[in-house]
């Protein structure tokens, strides 16, 4: 399952290339706003590829377009070659079928100003005095969203994390299939690239978020194991079935865990299903941002450390960049740590540092 998703040595490559390569095999990369370290999506790439720099990401979604951001289970890095499948999730919006928001007189405005000026960001849409009418700035900001769930819009860019909306004929660039996948189509793709991505995988993990395929789902993996596509196989002491491919099971059978520390965020691809995360190694991981403070047991945003195929506890920090530090609150080990595992952190954290855009790693 390591192997799969690029934790277990270099897998990717290395620079913008490794990058691309990253976000193609995986098949998504989450966005996420918090930034107490580094953003959930440079986070995750990063853990992959050492010499990971955040222009990297920026410019396959700009200047090479071959990364776009859409849906996933959440908000999303993607990779271009898979654009096609995104069009299923958008015209069940379109339609009405998902249910979204829907305002025609505020989603038109939008729209036809967008078309007319050329890109615009949620701001340029917030109206100064309140008598001038419905297309207020909360209305047209859920307008921007449905349109751009539909497709209609893309995001080009981002301008301080902020998104630059732009109608999806000038985001496109030219030659991407745009042939909406059948539901069967579709299906087949989810279960391909999260077995791809995560090794083995049960039914329930391919249809992560996404109940409006889980019929589909499974009619598809009865088929593919059928085909001799994939196979079914089971944990020793649990029924239920995994399903995964020869390929996979080669490529396991060739590695070694190494004795690094990976520090992933807790929007990781690895860690973001909670009880595949529990069942498979042992690991009862939240993240408490969500939680309230005298709830919490960890703290704000404990990022996991995966220790070779183990993992072997959590750490509460903080990047504070004004003073180039890297503020360790604490770390909570699952059970009592040898030095070599103490030593393999600290080597960890000051590569994290580095990432972080700090000089130091001190105790808060």
């Amino acid at each position: 399952m390591l192997a799969s998703q690029g934790l277990a040595g270099n897998f990717f490559g290395n620079k913008k290339e490794g990058t691309l390569n990253a976000i193609e095999h995986l098949g998504y990369v989450q966005i996420d706003t918090i930034s107490v370290v580094e953003r959930a999506h440079h986070h995750t790439i990063w853990a992959r590829l050492n010499d990971y720099k955040k222009t990297y990401l920026d410019e396959l979604v700009e200047t090479d377009k071959t990364v776009f951001e859409y849906w996933s289970h959440a908000a999303a890095f993607l990779p271009m070659r898979d654009y096609r499948f995104s069009l299923y999730r958008k015209n069940l919006y379109a339609t009405g079928k998902l249910k979204w928001y829907f305002n025609k007189r505020a989603t038109k405005f939008v729209y036809d100003r967008i078309v007319a000026e050329g890109p615009l960001q949620s701001k340029d849409f917030e109206e100064k005095k309140k008598k001038q009418g419905w297309w207020e700035w909360k209305e047209s900001k859920r307008a921007l969203e449905q349109l751009f769930i539909e497709g209609k819009l893309m995001i080009a860019k981002r301008q301080g994390f902020q998104k630059v909306y732009d109608i999806t004929e000038r985001v496109l660039p030219a030659g991407v299939d745009t042939k909406p996948p059948s539901e069967k189509e579709y299906a087949q793709y989810l279960v391909t690239k999260t077995i791809r991505a995560n090794g083995l995988v049960a039914n329930n993990e391919i249809g992560y978020l996404r109940r409006h395929a889980k019929t589909a789902i499974g009619k598809v993996l009865n088929e593919m194991e059928e085909e001799g596509l994939i196979m079914s196989v089971k944990i020793k002491g649990d029924n239920e079935p995994l399903y995964t491919t020869q390929q996979n099971l080669d490529l396991a059978a060739s590695q070694k865990p190494s004795k690094t520390v990976s520090i992933l965020s807790p929007f990781d691809n690895c860690v973001i299903q909670r009880n595949r995360l529990k069942r498979i190694f042992d690991f009862d991981y939240t993240i408490e941002c969500y939680v309230p403070e005298p709830k919490r047991q960890y703290g704000y945003f404990c990022l996991p450390l995966l220790y070779g195929d183990t993992f072997a506890g959590r750490i509460d920090c903080k990047a504070e960049r004004s003073e180039q530090v890297l503020y360790i609150k604490n770390v909570f080990y699952e059970k009592m740590p040898d030095e070599k595992l103490r030593a393999a952190l600290g080597k960890a954290l000051k590569k994290f540092a580095v990432f972080n855009g700090c000089k130091e790693v001190k105790m808060a």
